[in-house]
């Protein structure tokens, strides 16, 4: 016994603008989160020094 495999159905249409729009929304975020934490860990760096130093 042979099944038959039914067609591929076609994909709901999707807007490649506003695709394009939001990851480039999500990748200002990403930067702004890793600018943030890497000044934070700078400034512990820093302070973490100064403790060590005096």
């Amino acid at each position: 016994m042979h099944l038959q495999a039914a067609a591929p159905r076609q994909l709901p249409y999707q807007d490649m603008a506003a695709l394009d729009g939001q990851e480039q929304r999500a990748q200002r975020v990403t930067w702004a989160v890793g600018a943030v934490a890497g000044a934070v860990l700078v400034v512990l760096g820093c302070l973490l020094c100064t403790r060590l130093l005096f």
